[in-house]
C-alpha cells in the first residue's frame, strides 16, 4: 500500500501520541516518489492525537480531511504543499526555517502553532490561501513565522489575521458586526501605486480632506460584512513622512465604485509616530480594493463653503443645492432655514435634493408651490472630517 524511495519518519513526543493511517479505500494511498514528495491518491485520517511530520513536499489529490491529529511541517528545507485538493488538518504546526509554500490551500479547524517558519502563497493567485474554519485559532505568530500571503476564515466574527511579508508579522484585526461566510486578508511591502500583482491605485486620486497616502504598505482585504479594522505601524511604515502629530493619522481605502482613495474614520488612535495603531468606522471591506495608512489635512486647508443660489425653474441650471465639497464627507447632514429661523428642511447624507420645498411637517404655508423667494440660512454638518459650516443661500423664483 505504501511504495517508497526516500525514507518517511514518523516521531512521537509521549507514548500517548500515536500515528494512525485509517485506509478507506483499495487503491494506493501514500507513494513516495524519486521527487522527493508524499503523493496523496487515496484517503488518509490522523486519528484524535496522533501525530503526521512532514519532511517533504505534499501533493495531496484526494481527500485528506477527518481528522484529529496534528500535521507538522519540520526541518530545514523548503516544503511544498499542492495538488487538487485541499487538505484539512485538525492541528497544525511549523518549525522549519524554510518555510512552506502553499500551491494549494491549505484548512485548518482548531489550533496553528506557529514556531518558526512562513506559510507562504503566492501572491498573484488569491485562490491559494491559508483557512481558518469557524472556531479555528493560532499561537505563536511573529516576525519569524507567519502567513506570508493570503490568510482566510470561515464562519468567523472577530480574527486577527497572521499576515506579513518575508520580514515582519504585520496583522490586521477585524471585527465584524456578524460571522463572515468568508473573508480574505494579505500584508504587501509594496507601494500601492506600483504593486506587483495587479493594476496601481494612484494615491494622488484623494479627497481634499487627506493629505497625503503612505506608499509604504498595504493590506487588502475582502468581506462582505460590515466591520471595522484595527491596523498598527512600526518604523519601516515611515509615518513621520505623512504626517507631523499622531492625531492626523488615519485608514483610508481605495472605494471600487468611486475609482479613488476614500477615508474610513478613525474610531480609536494610539501611540506615536513611530509605534501605533488606528481603528476604523463601520464599513464593508468589499467596497474597497486595498488599505492603508493617511494623513488628514489641516482643517483651514480642506475647503470653505460659499453662499449658493438656487433657482428652481427647470432650466437645468441652479435648480437644486449642489455642495460640491459634500462628497467628501458621504456621512453628513444639512439643515436649511427661513429669515425666521424656522427649519424648512432637513436631510441625513445630502446628494442634491434641496430644490426650493420644504421636507419639514412644520407651519410653512403652500408646501407644494415650494418656499417663498429670499434669503436662507444653512447648517452642514460633515461627520466623516469633523467639521461644521453655516452660512447663506438665496432662492429665487423666477
Amino acid at each position: 500500500m505504501i511504495r517508497s524511495t526516500t525514507l518517511i519518519s514518523a516521531f512521537f513526543n509521549s507514548r500517548k501520541r500515536i500515528l494512525y493511517f485509517l485506509f478507506l479505500g483499495a487503491l494506493p494511498l501514500l507513494n513516495l516518489t524519486a521527487q522527493t514528495a508524499l503523493y496523496n491518491s487515496g484517503n488518509i485520517r490522523i486519528h484524535q492525537e496522533g501525530q503526521l511530520g512532514f519532511h517533504t513536499n505534499l501533493i495531496n489529490n484526494a481527500s485528506f480531511d477527518e481528522n484529529l491529529g496534528l500535521a507538522g511541517f519540520y526541518g530545514n528545507s523548503l516544503i511544498s504543499v499542492s495538488g487538487a485538493f485541499a487538505p484539512v488538518f485538525f492541528d497544525t504546526e511549523i518549525a522549519n526555517d524554510s518555510g512552506v509554500q502553499l500551491n494549494t490551500s491549505l484548512n485548518v479547524i482548531n489550533n496553528s502553532n506557529f514556531v518558526v517558519g512562513d506559510f507562504s502563497t503566492p501572491r498573484n493567485s488569491v485562490d491559494v490561501y491559508f483557512n481558518f474554519i469557524r472556531d479555528a485559532f493560532y499561537v505563536g505568530a511573529g516576525d519569524g513565522s507567519k502567513i506570508d500571503g493570503y490568510a482566510t476564515i470561515t464562519e468567523q466574527q472577530s480574527f486577527t489575521f497572521p499576515v506579513g511579508d518575508s520580514q515582519q508579522l504585520r496583522p490586521l484585526i477585524l471585527n465584524s458586526e456578524s460571522p463572515n461566510a468568508f473573508a480574505r486578508c494579505a500584508y504587501f511591502f509594496e507601494d500601492p501605486n506600483n504593486p506587483s500583482t495587479f493594476p496601481g491605485f494612484d494615491t494622488d486620486l484623494k479627497p481634499r480632506s487627506i493629505d497625503a497616502i503612505s506608499t509604504r504598505e498595504f493590506w487588502r482585504l475582502e468581506g462582505n460584512v460590515p466591520s471595522t479594522i484595527t491596523l498598527s505601524w512600526n518604523a519601516r511604515s515611515d509615518i513621520a513622512t505623512l504626517a507631523t502629530e499622531i492625531n492626523a493619522v488615519t485608514l483610508i481605502g481605495w472605494n471600487k465604485q468611486a475609482s479613488r482613495w476614500l477615508p474610513l474614520g478613525n474610531a480609536a488612535i494610539g501611540g506615536d509616530l513611530t509605534n501605533g495603531f488606528v481603528s476604523s468606522e463601520t464599513f464593508v471591506p468589499d467596497d474597497f480594493e486595498v488599505i492603508t495608512f493617511g494623513s488628514l489635512a489641516e482643517p483651514e486647508d480642506i475647503l470653505t463653503l460659499d453662499n449658493y443660489f438656487v433657482s428652481p425653474n427647470g432650466d437645468g441650471i441652479n435648480d437644486v443645492l449642489v455642495i460640491e465639497e459634500m462628497e467628501l464627507s458621504p456621512n453628513n447632514s444639512i439643515q436649511i432655514f427661513d429669515r425666521y429661523g424656522l427649519k424648512v428642511f432637513e436631510m441625513i447624507n445630502y446628494t442634491n435634493e434641496f430644490g426650493g420645498i420644504s421636507n419639514i411637517d412644520n407651519l410653512v404655508i403652500n408646501r407644494e408651490q415650494g418656499l417663498p423667494e429670499g434669503v436662507y440660512f444653512y447648517v452642514v454638518s460633515l461627520d466623516d472630517l469633523g467639521l461644521n459650516y453655516q452660512g447663506f443661500l438665496f432662492l429665487d423664483r423666477q
